[in-house]
């Protein structure tokens, strides 16, 4: 599996895990993160993107 697929991959598994959060500070960490690794994506900065879905996964944490 290229990088690409795996950030594609990694985006919607974090997604669904910021879908399911409860709302508060986490959550809205969380989306803000996930919101600059999809920018990143669609830059093709697929490293940015993955530091960006660590960074949203801690939050959740």
């Amino acid at each position: 599996m290229n990088s690409n697929n795996n950030a594609e991959s990694k985006l919607k598994t974090v997604k669904a895990a910021c879908d399911k959060a409860p709302a508060g500070d986490k959550k809205d960490a969380a989306f803000k993160h996930f919101s600059a690794a999809e920018k990143a994506h669609k830059a093709k900065n697929d490293k940015e993107c993955m530091t960006e879905l660590a960074a949203a996964e801690k939050a959740l944490h």
